[in-house]
């Protein structure tokens, strides 16, 4: 199974949906895609929208960490959303849930970050 990314610009915050498996044979695009998206949009915080994800390996994890780092240092914040059990699982593992919030949705994750419109 390949991976299929949606960007979309919600005022000042980046939604990315992923649907299909971030391992590590999508891992280098995914990390490309969100890097020039933040980079030439006015991207200040980050929403990953796991609705349609089915599988992530420890390289998904790195492209997270990596985009969080990213984030961080332009003064953002992230979080993630609409996470399956099997994802849960190795995001909460991770530690991850300790850096960034988790949300039940998108629009719980636009407010949860204080960027409703």
């Amino acid at each position: 199974m390949n991976l299929h990314v949606e960007l979309e610009h919600h005022r000042n915050t980046l939604i990315v949906r992923l649907s299909g498996e971030l391992d590590h044979h999508t891992a280098d695009l995914v990390r490309l895609q969100l890097d020039e998206s933040i980079q030439k949009g006015q991207t200040e915080h980050l929403v990953l929208s796991f609705k349609n994800l089915q599988f992530m390996d420890s390289s998904g994890l790195g492209v997270i960490l990596g985009r969080y780092k990213l984030i961080k240092s332009k003064g953002g914040k992230m979080a993630v959303c609409d996470v399956n059990e099997a994802v849960y699982r190795l995001l909460n593992m991770s530690g991850l849930f300790k850096i960034m919030p988790i949300y039940d949705n998108e629009g719980q994750a636009l407010s949860g970050l204080e960027v409703v419109s």
